[in-house]
């Protein structure tokens, strides 16, 4: 879908509805903004709790502290590019 907005003198621009129903934007969200080059690809924040359970833990790291698994992966990646 291409939507096109116009930039403000203040260099605002107001999300098209379209783009709002589609990324289900509301009130207060968080837009981030990626340049890549002479482009900018937009997209919706998550909240970081909608993230629980997006990424497999190892079992022995579940109940590590977070200094644990820092230490633990940096151990490992150190070991790996040997």
């Amino acid at each position: 879908m291409d939507v096109a907005a116009r930039l403000s003198s203040k260099g605002q621009i107001t999300v098209p509805k379209a783009v709002r129903d589609v990324l289900e934007l509301v009130e207060g969200d968080e837009i981030l903004f990626r340049v890549v080059g002479n482009r900018a690809v937009m997209s919706k924040t998550p909240l970081f709790l909608d993230l629980a359970g997006s990424i497999q833990v190892p079992a022995d790291l579940r109940s590590a502290t977070w200094d644990d698994v820092l230490r633990t992966t940096r151990s490992r990646r150190a070991s790996d590019a040997h």
